[in-house]
């Protein structure tokens, strides 16, 4: 845990903080509230531990400010002059517990086992409320594609092993929310489910992000870290877009994958972590394995169960469903009175090849959901793309294959339609192939 001391004594202030970094915590230590509420605006501590006597200024005082500055903070009481009215008041304005000074180190640690606890309560109250939200609020995975469903009687046979599983598949295919399904259906299900996205931070960041770090160990290392290998212990990491992990960090993935060791970035001290591996990826890791991208070791340790899940265009069946599932969200979401599809707005939906899966499905029901002007989505309300070149509501002027104009206006007007379909230029660049710079270059090409 992070702890922020506040006393006005120096001896006390320097015993405690020795105390609390001798029980593997990180600790800080100032003299008077104007530093700690300064400090407590810039960073988050897990606890704070403030003297009831503070100097000239009351300890309650200060613990009613810190509860206006921040009320989830969790606060202990400490004094040399305890009596049953100053805990009771203490208690009374948030203080979750008191110790008398001088304090024995078995005390200490008895305090910091209580706010640990609170803490993990706390965060687990605000992960079950975003679980009941999500259930209650997100459509759920469903499918009636026989291939789907064999992959998912596949993850929930093994949902119950401590087994690694590795869920491959085109970027939007619903990895996970497989994987989150797996979670759930796991005995793992009370513990945390964390996620780690792979290509999302540099390699000295993702380190860190993984399996925390000490402070010093790089610039910028200001205080301890603890990773979300630490974060997931007793639960579920997920890695997604495993594929993108550094060359550099995989042996220190497999060996937490086959030992259940690691060691924090900057620190040589073994912890052990019991954690399930869930990772995904859009890649071939076979392919990327022989390319040297990719060890093979680890590929080896990740594929014990391993599942694909199969892009929209090869499962139509599941359109509608999907296509429906999205509406009723959507529709419940923002309050309108959206209640179905046309004809020809289905026919539009079931030609379109999907190309973003999923997560385009889902964009564009959301877009028709917000432009449908009446009880009924028209192939108007869906994007030009979708719509067919000859489709109802289509441009006129769009450009067709086959048309007479040029590649190159044609190859303009396909990526015009591409990123209007999709959330993000970074998206519709994997839908075309091509990085996200090129699409940039090429739009500002065509406004000159």
């Amino acid at each position: 845990m992070d702890i922020l001391i506040i006393d006005d004594d120096r001896s006390i202030r320097e015993s405690t903080l020795m105390a609390v970094e001798g029980l593997d915590h990180y600790g800080e230590a100032v003299e008077n509230s104007a530093l700690a509420l300064t400090r407590l605006r810039e960073d988050k501590f897990d606890l704070v531990i403030l003297d009831l006597m503070l100097g000239r200024e009351s300890g309650l005082d200060v613990l009613t400010a810190i509860k206006k500055q921040n009320p989830a903070q969790a606060v202990v009481m400490f004094t040399a002059q305890a009596t049953i009215s100053a805990a009771v008041e203490a208690t009374r304005r948030g203080a979750i517990d008191f110790i008398e000074k001088p304090f024995h180190l078995e005390r200490l640690r008895q305090v910091l086992s209580l706010a640990n606890k609170t803490k993990y309560l706390e965060s687990r109250v605000a992960e079950l409320e975003t679980e009941v939200k999500a259930q209650t609020m997100e459509p759920q995975f469903q499918s009636q594609d026989g291939t789907v469903q064999a992959v998912l009687e596949l993850l929930f046979r093994a949902a119950d092993t401590t087994a690694s599983i590795l869920i491959l598949g085109q970027s939007g295919t619903g990895k996970s929310v497989a994987a989150r399904a797996v979670h759930q259906a796991s005995h793992f299900a009370g513990k945390p489910l964390i996620t780690v996205s792979c290509p999302s931070l540099s390699k000295e960041l993702l380190e860190s992000d993984l399996f925390g770090h000490v402070k010093g160990a790089f610039t910028g290392a200001i205080k301890d870290h603890w990773g979300k290998v630490k974060a997931a212990e007793g639960g579920t990491l997920f890695l997604d877009e495993i594929g993108e992990l550094p060359l550099e960090l995989q042996p220190k993935l497999l060996r937490l994958l086959q030992e259940r060791e690691y060691e924090r970035l900057g620190e040589n001290k073994t912890r052990t972590a019991e954690v399930r591996i869930i990772a995904a990826t859009n890649k071939d890791l076979e392919a990327e394995v022989a390319a040297g991208r990719f060890r093979e070791d680890l590929f080896y340790r990740l594929n014990v169960i391993t599942v694909t899940m199969p892009p929209l265009r090869d499962r139509p069946g599941d359109v509608p469903i999907f296509a429906g599932n999205y509406l009723k969200f959507f529709a419940s979401q923002m309050k309108r009175r959206v209640t179905g599809f046309s004809v020809e707005a289905q026919r539009c939906l079931l030609s379109y090849p999907w190309p973003g899966n999923l997560r385009e499905l889902r964009n564009c029901i959301e877009r028709a959901v917000i432009l449908a002007p009446g009880p009924e989505i028209l192939p108007r309300d869906l994007p030009i793309n979708i719509q067919g070149p000859a489709g109802p509501g289509a441009t006129s002027g769009a450009p067709a294959a086959g048309s007479m104009i040029s590649l190159e206006e044609l190859e303009r007007e396909h990526i015009r339609r591409i990123v209007d379909a999709t959330p993000t230029i970074q998206e519709a660049a994997r839908v075309l192939g091509i990085d996200a710079a090129t699409i940039y270059r090429r739009r500002r090409k065509a406004e000159a």
